[in-house]
């Protein structure tokens, strides 16, 4: 068992009259995760998945009296992939407000089925969590911080997603059975995806684009769809945890780039699965993008896992003077330059320094990048 950070975090909220609802994208390991916080009350726990037949005939026209001898003297209710129950939110309500000693535990694995619906009914009743797949931090405690250095260029091209770290051998039958059945399922129910194969193509180009800005306009022109279209369906793609978002820093300089944004891959197995290229860095042309989302990505694990409140941006003038990622915290801005080549040595322009002078700035690069993921 890889003990995941944001347990301890969860274990904290239990049983204070809310209800937990763990977000996460398919195969990260929320059914473990959940399984793991409840291996003291396993006697006194239902669980039922939204994934079985059954368990939506059972909240369909649902009352609470009819849950009674569903539920018997059971102290925790976990749902799982609780987004295929018709009116989620509904149902989760009735639990919560109907039985008052019941611990409810529900994960899901798309916000634009789950967040959406469980938002209003359950306002003041809930306790959100995001899981990540696993984290270098989570790896570097489960086997040591020397052994998961030294695999980082295999994390690079094989990512985090618990089967793949843990299959040593199968990463590529794995990761392209994940790329293309789990990561959609739920996609693919969406009633306002008419074209499944438009999806994949946008997918692609976003693989393509990664540490690039992205013009849905040009996106459009590239898959053959128009600019609406294509910014629909990458809100659907970050909905379902495949990618998301950074957005460019604007406040201080009249040429700063202000509707400009990057997309990001949650893994970088993932990522590469999508294109088909599983090649060592040092066959590849790719290895700067591929250092950047790792980061990223990494680092967003670590302030989530953390419960830290935080906004992320990257920087970018019409002169082209840029910086990779910068972060909001606490009212201070943190400036990070992410260089996969130890030799090159970059400060931030002076534009940046007059716009933003208190922000601090970092080099990040294979020799201290455990700095801004690990405690």
């Amino acid at each position: 068992m890889i003990k995941r950070t944001i347990e301890g975090l969860i274990e904290k909220y239990l049983f204070k009259n809310k209800a937990i609802i763990i977000y996460g994208a398919r195969q990260v390991g929320k059914t473990t995760l959940v399984e793991h916080l409840i291996r003291n009350h396993v006697d006194e726990t239902i669980v039922l998945t939204g994934d079985d037949a059954d368990t939506r005939e059972l909240f369909t026209d649902l009352n609470a009296t009819s849950l009674i001898p569903v539920f018997g003297n059971k102290k925790i209710v976990v749902i799982d992939e609780a987004q295929r129950i018709p009116e989620t939110g509904l149902v989760l309500k009735i639990i919560h407000d109907s039985f008052k000693n019941i611990q409810l535990i529900a994960t899901g694995s798309s916000a634009f089925e789950l967040a959406t619906k469980v938002s209003e009914p359950l306002t003041g009743r809930k306790f959100e969590f995001f899981l990540h797949p696993l984290s270098f931090g989570e790896m570097a405690d489960h086997h040591g911080f020397l052994t998961e250095k030294r695999l980082i260029e295999h994390r690079m091209v094989f990512g985090y997603y618990p089967d793949i770290a843990t299959n040593a051998g199968n990463e590529i039958k794995l990761l392209k059975t994940l790329a293309s059945s789990f990561l959609y399922k739920d996609l693919l129910m969406i009633e306002q995806i008419k074209k499944p194969a438009l999806l994949e193509k946008i997918l692609k180009a976003l693989a393509l684009q990664v540490g690039s800005e992205v013009s849905f306009s040009e996106l459009g022109q590239l898959t053959g769809s128009d600019k609406n279209t294509v910014e629909k369906y990458t809100g659907f793609l970050e909905q379902a945890y495949i990618i998301f978002k950074l957005e460019g820093l604007s406040r201080n300089v009249r040429n700063e780039i202000k509707k400009g944004r990057k997309f990001y891959f949650y893994d970088n197995g993932i990522r590469n699965a999508i294109l088909g290229n599983f090649q060592p860095l040092g066959s590849r042309t790719d290895v700067g993008a591929l250092w950047e989302n790792f980061m990223i990505s990494e680092r967003f694990k670590y302030l989530s896992n953390k419960d830290v409140d935080f906004n992320r941006f990257f920087w970018r003038t019409t002169q082209k003077q840029e910086i990779d990622y910068i972060e909001e915290m606490n009212g201070k801005l943190n400036a990070y330059e992410l260089k996969w080549n130890p030799n090159i040595t970059v400060k931030p322009s002076k534009t940046f320094t007059n716009a933003y002078p208190d922000a601090g700035f970092k080099l990040i690069n294979p020799g201290n990048f455990h700095e801004i993921i690990l405690e």
